[in-house]
């Protein structure tokens, strides 16, 4: 599920970018080229929007809702793996004896001949 999730994800957000970067700006309607920069006043307000604008909106809202849902998944796991799950004190180490200093002739070596 969460894989899919993911594909549907990175889809919408490359499709968004899309959509984004076909989009005109305000300024670049029949009244930017008289100098005025302000083309929504040339022809009267735009309305609602075209069908890009629509689209984008609607990706947008979608895009939102999956990374909700995706950091929701992610967050949410059963599973404690973290190191500082269990912060009880671990049981002190036992010492090990002290080795005896034993000379060369009492090595468990064996000798070279």
């Amino acid at each position: 599920m969460y894989e899919i999730l993911m594909i549907a994800f990175l889809v919408v957000a490359l499709v968004l970018i899309g959509f984004i970067m076909l989009q005109q700006g305000k300024g670049a309607g029949m009244g930017a080229s008289f100098g005025s920069g302000a083309s929504n006043t040339v022809f009267g307000s735009s309305g609602s929007g075209n069908f890009l604008t629509r689209a984008t909106a609607g990706l947008a809202v979608v895009f939102f809702i999956l990374s909700l849902v995706l950091g929701n998944l992610s967050t949410s796991t059963d599973e404690s793996s973290n190191d500082f799950s269990d912060l009880s004190v671990p049981a002190e180490e036992q010492e090990l004896p002290p080795a005896d200093d034993k000379s060369d002739s009492e090595s468990d070596v064996p000798p070279i001949d």
